[in-house]
């Protein structure tokens, strides 16, 4: 049993054709946040017939068994990408869309301290910054 059949019987998924297609991409794919149409288009590019219906679905299951997390940004476009279980927050191109993840300790502590001085306890939270790339020769600008 390889890790991708192990993964889905671990969240009691039963191991289908178009679930491993799904996570495989997921898993090996260079671009880490994707929408499930960006993924019906590899998925098509790779002649693989899993129809977008099938997508939205594996992806909707993935997120509720708590192998993908999904972020809602202001363009409207959800996006999943791996829940590897560590926090991070987002930089959204305004330009292309990419998203970014970065981390940074000292935001995280000053967020904790701003809550606390206002009579709060952080549970969660999720950080996206919008913004315009200004790199010279940024591949991905259209």
């Amino acid at each position: 049993m390889n890790e991708k059949t192990h993964m889905l019987k671990d969240t009691g998924l039963k191991v289908t054709g178009p679930r491993q297609a799904i996570l495989a991409l997921f898993q090996n794919a260079q671009q880490r946040h994707m929408s499930a149409e960006d993924v019906y288009k590899i998925l098509l590019a790779d002649h693989t017939n899993i129809g977008l219906a099938t997508v939205y679905r594996v992806l909707t299951q993935f997120e509720q068994a708590g192998i993908l997390s999904r972020s809602n940004f202001e363009n409207g476009k959800a996006v999943f990408e791996l829940n590897e279980g560590h926090h991070h927050d987002h930089i959204v191109c305004m330009d292309c869309g990419r998203v970014e993840e970065f981390y940074d300790a000292e935001i995280e502590a000053r967020q904790k301290k701003i809550a606390k001085a206002q009579g709060y306890e952080i549970e969660d939270h999720s950080l996206s910054l919008y913004a315009r790339c200004i790199k010279n020769q940024c591949p991905f600008k259209k």
